[in-house]
């Protein structure tokens, strides 16, 4: 998997939160309409990031670099405790690949976002119950039944 890059949008953005308060889980409560909006944005945005992860996998291949190997230097590029050996065609390569990437995002960010606001939610909402979704396991029955519904 390309951790950098499928970062992307909202889906990434799913925060560890601490379980509300008692008092602002109601005041955040979140309707069976805006939860099935909610659900098939994800459904969307979800298909968007599996074509994106496609095309993110050919374009580092195309390169002619395997997928672990570009892992390997993109990690050590990012993360100064990781150390990997490159060569200098390899170094190369990953940064030729990053642009084309990098590239690759604001589109998908405006696919994700389309995919949102035509559901009838706006960007703070879909973020609110994805975050809430973390901590709140009532909700997430909620979403199990309407997906298996």
């Amino acid at each position: 998997m390309i951790m950098f890059f499928l970062m992307i949008g909202s889906t990434a953005s799913f925060a560890q939160t601490q379980p509300l308060p008692q008092a602002q889980q109601v005041q955040n409560e979140v309707t069976d309409a805006e939860l099935a909006k909610f659900v098939k944005a994800l459904q969307g945005i979800q298909m968007v990031t599996q074509k994106a992860q496609q095309e993110m996998i050919q374009i580092v291949q195309t390169e002619g670099m395997e997928l672990q190997r570009f892992n390997e230097i993109h990690q050590a590029s990012i993360n100064p405790e990781v150390e990997v050996e490159a060569t200098s065609e390899e170094k190369t390569t990953h940064k030729k690949i990053v642009g084309q990437l990098e590239s690759m995002q604001a589109g998908i960010q405006q696919q994700m976002e389309k995919l949102i606001t035509d559901q009838g939610l706006s960007l703070e909402k879909y973020e609110q119950i994805a975050m809430q979704l973390q901590s709140d396991t009532v909700l997430q029955q909620r979403i199990q039944q309407m997906l298996q519904g």
